[in-house]
């Protein structure tokens, strides 16, 4: 793969400074890709940026996508930066502890559909007038948007619901010639697991650098080519 395909490209990554995002922002930005990654830990940002080849121009910028002002903040820096988005990736998640429901706090039901669902809501929202024709908006799912586990109800309502927004955001965004393509990565190697399962068989499940290369191919195809699902990794179940 040519280092400058991507040249004079720019992409946005929601929770890029670990895990998946990390890992996406590594493989754009060895395809030629400017990157922008986002979180709410600004040192863990930084850290993650200049990890990254000094070749490529990768920067952090701090954002909490629950906090509309926040969100409007960022694409207004931005905007400052580069006249357009060529991709955006909607990555940014949290999990939870395994709870019934009935001992699920309130907390953490908030706490999870505020980040999984209505942030990718404001981000995309905030980013689409940076956005043309030929640009691709990828919203990371997880098969839990359309698999569901036991005392997983925040998380599963939170991606079963941001999966209706990417089919509903779909629709808005044909007549623009912007492509939106759902994630749906099986068990992926990182750090998300200790939040619910400690001890789960990370040696079977796929790596985020495969999850990367998949989502780099899918918004690299021809702009008349359709692709509105990436499908790849074992489900849960099978650990």
């Amino acid at each position: 793969m040519s280092a400058k395909r991507d040249q004079n490209k720019i992409a946005v990554i929601t929770g890029g400074g670990s895990g998946i995002g990390l890992a996406m922002a590594r493989t754009f930005a060895a395809s030629g890709y400017s990157v922008v990654i986002t979180g709410r830990d600004a040192k863990r940002l930084q850290k993650a940026a200049t990890h990254i080849s000094a070749e490529n121009k990768v920067i952090g910028i701090s954002c909490d996508v629950r906090d509309p002002a926040s969100v409007e903040k960022l694409f207004r820096e931005i905007g400052k930066q580069y006249p357009t988005i060529d991709v955006l990736i909607n990555n940014a998640g949290v999990a939870h502890s395994l709870a019934a429901v009935d001992q699920l706090p309130i907390e953490t039901w908030k706490e999870v559909i505020a980040t999984n669902l209505t942030g990718t809501f404001l981000v995309t929202r905030a980013a689409l007038p940076l956005m043309r024709a030929g640009g691709t908006i990828v919203n990371n799912l997880s098969v839990a948007a359309v698999q569901p586990f036991a005392g997983m109800a925040a998380y599963n309502a939170s991606k079963f619901g941001a999966l209706g927004f990417t089919q509903a955001l779909r629709e808005d965004l044909r007549k623009r010639g912007i492509r939106v393509v759902a994630l749906l990565p099986g068990a992926t190697n990182t750090d998300i697991w200790g939040q619910f399962w400690a001890n789960a068989p990370k040696e079977k499940m796929i790596s985020a650098e495969t999850v990367a290369q998949a989502v780099l191919h899918a918004v690299s195809v021809p702009a008349n080519a359709t692709i509105e699902e990436i499908r790849i990794g074992p489900a849960a179940g099978v650990l």
